[in-house]
């Protein structure tokens, strides 16, 4: 079958189409991307996210029709980046008919990397935070979570950490993959075992996991008038 990837989680624009075969007794599923494109510019998904979609179905010979499913990164992210992806990926779902399968964008990093042992997934959440995460053998052991690096650090010693991935990973004392952003490849991946028994997709909630910095505006203060001078 053929899957449409997407995320816009980090600062990376990512699309792909990715073909996915079914697991069997001997074999995990098969997982291939046709064609990918990748930008990275924290500014410019909305503006890029389509075109890049476009391009890679013209690169790998199909049409939006021929995808069976769509898959997207639900975060966590910065709000703006992280919509466009999200409504991108609705819209798409509704007008095609497609299910819309969102997964942990820190899911899909860990996905795409080929190593053993627990792996810590940190990109940035700003105001000198990360995101973070911990996996082993396809699992998500913890998170996804905020929080400071230095208290992410005090973590890795618990579960064993002996890798890390993410735009974030060189914060930490272990060595770290080249993996900054998730993969079309391992966005499918990580979300494979749903996608191909045609489960009903999870709510295409995003992963913001704290408040927005914007408030809504209060009632304006009163102004106090003094007396009329006569």
């Amino acid at each position: 079958m053929l899957v449409i990837a997407l995320d816009t989680s980090t600062p990376a624009v990512t699309a792909g189409l990715v073909a996915l075969g079914a697991a069997t007794d001997s074999a995990a599923a098969s997982v291939q991307a046709l064609s990918e494109r990748v930008t990275v510019n924290p500014r410019a998904h909305g503006e890029l996210l389509t075109p890049h979609l476009l391009d890679v179905l013209t690169e790998a010979g199909h049409g939006l029709g021929d995808a069976d499913a769509i898959v997207v990164g639900a975060g966590p992210g910065p709000f703006t980046g992280l919509r466009a992806g999200m409504v991108t990926a609705a819209g798409l779902g509704h007008a095609l008919d497609k299910p819309v399968y969102p997964v942990c964008s820190l899911d899909g990093i860990a996905a795409s990397c080929a190593v053993d042992g627990p792996l810590l997934v940190a990109t940035d959440a700003r105001r000198n935070e990360v995101y973070w995460s911990i996996h082993d053998a396809g699992e998500r052991l913890t998170g996804p979570a905020v929080a400071r690096p230095e208290d992410v650090a005090e973590r890795l010693a618990e579960f064993g950490v002996r890798s890390a991935a993410g735009e974030k990973a060189s914060l930490f004392d272990v060595p770290s993959s080249a993996t900054v952003s998730p993969s079309a490849e391992g966005l499918v991946r990580a979300t494979a075992p749903a996608v191909l028994a045609d489960d009903e997709p999870e709510p295409l909630v995003p992963l913001y996991l704290r408040r927005p910095d914007a408030q809504e505006p209060t009632a304006p203060k009163p102004v106090t008038v003094g007396r009329e001078r006569r």
